[in-house]
């Protein structure tokens, strides 16, 4: 199938061929022609993709469709809610790109810088808005934002949503919503409570599944390198030197660990920046810029910050720390076979974290090659045992194990010393008898 064999309306497919795009991806063959016949629409799919032109283009066409028949003051006709800012942001960039022809506004909303911008924007008027839910409930209580017109709304990466507490704010922008509309929902992966959320809000949805979670994109070389945790920094500057490795984005399992990382890389002369959840809003989009500029070659992110990041032709992804969720490993290392490009995907792994390594090559059915190699192979293979705290009874009452404890010992303590006493006084009676 390609794009021309869409119904799709001439402004519309002049953006695509702009973008250099002919072929949809699954995601989008499977997805756009329901839409466009108005169906809701359940999707169970990675970041990378498509997905957001799968659900971007149905919306624009209905809605440019829509101010043909009956043009007049803009109302915000499509609502699409994001976890992050950096999503947000790269979902509003989609519409405007393939919206280029239309008379169309879209506007982004995020938490994190002033909300004065965002709020003069919304009333001079817009058609498709992108929020973050948070700022997005916040503009919703001051009467910025009102939602009763919307015919379209997106859920997108529900699944983050959860992990990042923010389910409870989804369900109240829910009820601003009109309950006649089209919903799309979009989830990587579908835990019981995404699952009951999605059949909460979803009539009769067609279905779309790509790339399930437990097989990876065939097209990215997988490597392996075994070394002790101290020297995981040392042989990361030991493969950046190698400068086939055009851009690498480097995964730390906490944000302190990636701040540690980006320091021991910037001492070594390497240009690096790291993206994570304590980072502002101002320093995170600068730093995610320069990546996609090229201006950094590096970039350490935690998992949180860097999923739903649209980064095209990275070369590199490094999990300088195996993930303890196997699918997340799926997760991070799709990022570099984006748009059917091929990447590299290397892993440092510790005796520690052997069993993440089990645990994430059971999922992929198949085992990940070695590259021995190197110049910091595993030698520490002793995990040092957790030592287990003394546990004292802090209590002051009376009769404690602890008392009694003391108790036997200084009455056993007294026996000794009585019979040691005795034992002497024997010894020194038969001394001077024996003398007599």
């Amino acid at each position: 199938m390609l794009f021309e064999d869409l119904k799709l309306m001439e402004p519309i497919k002049k953006a695509i061929k702009t973008k250099g795009y002919t072929k949809p991806t699954a995601i989008q063959s499977k997805a756009i022609p329901p839409l466009l016949m108005g169906k809701d629409l359940l999707g169970c799919a990675q970041t990378g993709t498509g997905k957001t032109a799968a659900f971007a283009i149905p919306i624009l066409q209905g809605i440019a469709l829509q101010q043909k028949a009956s043009p007049g003051r803009r109302q915000i006709q499509a609502l699409v809610v994001a976890p992050t800012r950096e999503l947000a942001i790269q979902i509003s960039d989609s519409f405007k790109e393939y919206g280029k022809y239309l008379n169309l506004k879209t506007l982004v909303i995020y938490g994190g810088v002033s909300q004065h911008p965002q709020t003069k924007d919304l009333t001079k008027g817009i058609d498709i808005l992108v929020a973050t839910p948070g700022r997005l409930l916040d503009l919703i209580t001051q009467r910025y934002v009102s939602l009763k017109s919307v015919k379209y709304f997106v859920l997108d990466e529900a699944d983050m949503m959860l992990d990042m507490g923010m389910l409870l704010d989804v369900r109240k922008i829910i009820t601003h919503l009109p309950q006649e509309k089209q919903t799309m929902f979009f989830s990587a992966t579908m835990p019981a409570e995404i699952e009951k959320l999605a059949n909460s809000i979803l009539k009769d949805p067609a279905k779309v599944v790509v790339t399930p979670v437990s097989s990876t994109v065939e097209i990215i070389n997988q490597e392996l390198y075994y070394v002790d945790r101290g020297n995981k920094a040392k042989l990361l500057t030991h493969l950046l030197k190698n400068k086939a490795i055009i851009s690498a984005l480097v995964f730390s399992r906490t944000k302190h660990g990636a701040n540690k990382i980006v320091k021991y890389l910037e001492k070594a002369g390497f240009n690096a920046e790291a993206i994570h959840g304590n980072k502002s809003q101002t320093a995170r989009q600068l730093a995610l810029k320069n990546f996609k500029e090229r201006k950094t070659r590096i970039l350490v992110a935690t998992d949180i910050a860097a999923r739903g990041i649209d980064i095209e032709e990275l070369s590199h992804v490094i999990n300088f720390d195996l993930p303890e969720v196997p699918e997340t490993y799926v997760h991070r290392i799709g990022r570099t076979g984006r748009a059917s490009h091929g990447g590299i995907a290397i892993s440092f792994c510790s005796h520690d974290e052997k069993s993440m390594l089990k645990g994430i090559q059971r999922l992929i059915s198949k085992s990940i090659e070695e590259v021995s190699d190197h110049p910091y192979p595993l030698v520490d293979t002793n995990v040092e045992p957790v030592a287990k705290p003394i546990r004292r009874n802090t209590s002051t009452k009376p009769g404690t194990q602890d008392q009694t404890r003391n108790r036997r010992r200084n009455n056993e303590m007294k026996k000794k010393a009585g019979r040691t006493e005795k034992s002497r006084s024997s010894s020194k009676g038969y001394k001077s008898r024996s003398e007599e």
